[in-house]
């Protein structure tokens, strides 16, 4: 089956090749149009490898300084409520920096949609050690592996979420046909639990950095499937306010 590319991917994007952030841009543009509410979004970024998609993602944007872009989102949506919001937001940008935003955002519920890309270190500024890096991973900043006596672990920022009463989380990844498809489902959910009033909706996405990493884009994918998602395991564990609990 041919299907056509989203109107709402006004440009072609800009990132990396093999870089996941294309794949992710074009899943978050199939559901906006399929729910009806492309043409009635607001997307708030900050900086990182987001930043490019201002230019190539046809929805209106605003700019957040560094880590702000879920309080800029929820007074988006406070302000308009008609409107469906969203954040899409790297590492540093949501869990170093922004991880006050991120998490005050979920505890008060706020009725906006995260889009968190994953892929362990801070892509758009040279490959630094992010907070979703494993243990050993190396990094510009970690060039001996990352020493979690030292750093402490890696963020797993799903397991904060499910303490809090918020409507939905979920993790995907873009490995495979098959892990693409459930992972446009998982973004699916997240906008309908917004639409529905639901609250706070959160989607974090497993991402190959290619670039960074030092690979080729196939060995980056492998990477992901074999060795990030042990780590960081897929599914959803929030969902109308039911937590998975292993």
């Amino acid at each position: 089956m041919i299907k056509t590319k989203p109107q709402t991917l006004i440009v072609d994007n800009k990132y990396c090749p093999g870089c996941g952030h294309g794949v992710i841009n074009r899943l978050v543009a199939e559901v906006l149009e399929e729910l009806g509410v492309a043409d009635q979004t607001i997307g708030a970024v900050a900086v990182g490898c987001a930043c490019l998609m201002i230019d190539t993602f046809g929805i209106d944007w605003i700019q957040a300084q560094h880590g702000r872009a879920a309080a800029v989102a929820a007074a988006i949506k406070r302000c308009r409520p008609d409107r469906t919001v969203l954040t899409y937001q790297g590492d540093g940008d949501a869990l170093a920096i922004g991880f006050s935003e991120t998490m005050y955002a979920a505890i008060r519920n706020e009725n906006i949609t995260v889009i968190f890309v994953n892929n362990t270190n801070f892509g758009m500024t040279g490959g630094q050690m992010a907070p979703t890096t494993l243990p050993g991973q190396k990094t510009t900043t970690s060039p001996y592996g990352r020493d979690c006596a030292v750093t402490g672990n890696p963020l797993k920022a799903i397991d904060m979420l499910k303490t809090l009463d918020i409507a939905y989380a979920a993790r995907g990844a873009v490995t495979t046909a098959a892990e693409i498809a459930k992972t446009k489902r998982y973004i699916r959910n997240a906008f309908e639990a917004q639409l529905n009033g639901e609250g706070y909706s959160f989607v974090e996405v497993l991402s190959p950095c290619p670039t960074n990493w030092g690979m080729t884009p196939l060995a980056a994918k492998e990477r992901v499937a074999s060795t990030i998602q042990e780590y960081y395991p897929v599914g959803e564990f929030v969902k109308r306010g039911e937590k998975r609990h292993d």
